[in-house]
């Protein structure tokens, strides 16, 4: 099989804002308790936080995570989770049917967040509680001086702001699942209050608004017309949310990529009928600040009021990988109006990284792809011209052999193309064509691939890993290149 991408210097996509390669940590089974806070762990620092996992992170090069939710902040209440931990309370956690002890909270991720060299998109509670406790916690985080909340978080050991800059205004707020989900009118309404007083507090923040919980639920459309309608004025972003199981057919799950584009394409039209009939001059981006694969583990919900319960621990095989890497290339080529997006989840909670309590972290298969596409991944995306065969899935009449990003970081003087080649039987000739970037040097080549489609990783084994591939060093202006069948790749070009 033979393909072409070419790419001309002077047609991009647009930068590529950090923000896209964020991840989310929410106060659900092994997330925090024993994933990263674990203070009898012998990788514990004086925080509690594990070392080995916060090592694991900053290998990803995340710079914004999401916290506290997710389900679990629509019935969460803020002030449980600072000051003295001998005094806070446990709670019935009902969303995911849990005990929550509370010695982890705000303050305490505000800390781990900076020991990874992240900032933090913070969650605001739009379920059981609404726009007086959202600007609490706002002056909180951000706000210095002796007035009530600021002096709250000196006193409880932190006299400078932790200075949080992105909040979602709660989390789907449509799904009946959510504790005091809500008509869209009912949000509309609730989020447009809670906006206001919460920039009325901190007017340098930025502000997320729920979009309906997926692209195939029953909201979606009239959701995102209705909330927009109500917020447009006072919020800066939209939320996306995605996941994608498998049927049984590799071809089918691995091509869902071109779904999450035509989702996104949806999301944005809408956004900007509502700024047409606003006759605004301000356009509203998107933030997917829940994506991943997710269909593993079916145990979704603790038992008896557990502690920590061992729930939604995905093991995730190479296909996983492969779709996961589409779509990373899916976000990077829609960076002109997704501005962040968060992979869910981080650590345990269908993860990269999984943990023992009390002994190792490792890697999953789908560490990789976004490893590389969160360190390499920075720069302009390019609008490339890709020629391809393609084929027909039940959810797409149209899925191309190839799914690709190309990215130059003009900075380095480096061009970075990131595929995966989505047929299952037959490597690809790939050519590609770098119009007016003069004669370009491959300088590395770097491949996921296993036989094994199934295969998995584990504490004591890592099945799926980088391979280097080796490559011609010649420079040209054109490189062909062979992506062996069902393989992630990334090959970098210096010019």
């Amino acid at each position: 099989m033979k393909a072409k991408i070419t790419v001309n210097k002077s047609y991009t996509v647009g930068e590529i804002d950090k923000r896209i390669y964020g991840s989310f940590i929410e106060h659900i089974g092994r997330a925090v308790y024993t994933g990263i806070y674990e203070p009898d762990h012998p990788t514990a620092d004086e925080n509690g936080f594990r070392q080995d996992v916060i090592d694991l992170v900053k290998k990803l090069n995340v710079p914004i995570v999401r916290y506290p939710g997710g389900n679990f902040v629509s019935g969460y209440d803020w002030e449980d989770g600072v000051g003295d931990k001998a005094k806070r309370p446990k709670r019935m956690e009902l969303a995911w049917f849990s005990t929550e002890t509370n010695q982890f909270g705000t303050d305490e991720f505000c800390d781990w967040a900076k020991k990874v060299d992240s900032e933090v998109m913070m969650a605001v509670n739009l379920g059981t509680r609404g726009a007086d406790d959202a600007r609490n916690l706002v002056e909180y985080c951000n706000v210095k001086g002796d007035t009530k909340y600021a002096k709250m978080r000196a006193d409880n050991g932190h006299t400078e702001p932790h200075g949080v800059k992105v909040w979602c205004l709660g989390n789907e707020m449509d799904g009946p699942w959510q504790i005091c989900h809500k008509t869209a009118e009912e949000y509309g309404r609730v989020a447009l209050e809670s906006a206001k007083v919460m920039k009325w507090t901190d007017s340098s923040i930025e502000l997320v608004l729920c979009g309906s919980s997926g692209y195939n639920i029953s909201t979606f459309g009239d959701w995102e017309w209705t909330v927009l309608n109500h917020a447009y004025d006072n919020v800066d972003y939209i939320s996306l949310h995605t996941y994608y199981g498998n049927e049984g057919d590799t071809a089918d799950f691995i091509g869902r990529s071109v779904l999450m584009n035509k989702f996104i394409k949806g999301v944005t039209a809408i956004c900007d009928a509502v700024k047409a009939k606003k006759h605004s001059n301000k356009t509203i981006n998107l933030s997917f600040d829940e994506w991943n694969v997710w269909y593993h583990d079916s145990h979704r919900r603790g038992i008896n009021w557990e502690e920590a319960p061992a729930i939604m621990e995905d093991i995730y095989d190479f296909q996983d990988a492969l779709l996961v890497g589409c779509m990373l290339m899916t976000l990077q080529n829609n960076c002109d109006r997704i501005k962040m997006a968060c992979l869910a989840q981080l650590v345990n909670i269908i993860a990269p990284i999984m943990t023992e309590k009390g002994g190792k972290a490792w890697c999953q298969t789908i560490y990789y792809p976004f490893m590389y596409g969160s360190n390499y991944g920075r720069g302009t995306v390019m609008q490339t011209i890709t020629e391809c065969d393609s084929y027909k899935t039940k959810y797409a009449d149209v899925v191309p052999y190839i799914e690709s990003s190309v990215i130059n970081n003009e900075e380095k003087r480096e061009i970075c193309v990131f595929a995966v080649n989505r047929n299952l039987e037959e490597d690809m000739e790939l050519t590609l064509s770098f119009e007016s970037f003069g004669e370009c040097e491959t300088i590395e080549h770097v491949m996921l691939y296993h036989d094994d489609m199934c295969i998995t990783n584990g504490a004591d084994v890592e099945n799926v890993a980088p391979i280097n591939v080796e490559f011609d060093k010649a420079k040209s202006a054109e490189h062909t290149v062979v992506l062996k069948k069902h393989s992630w790749n990334m090959i970098r070009f210096k010019y």
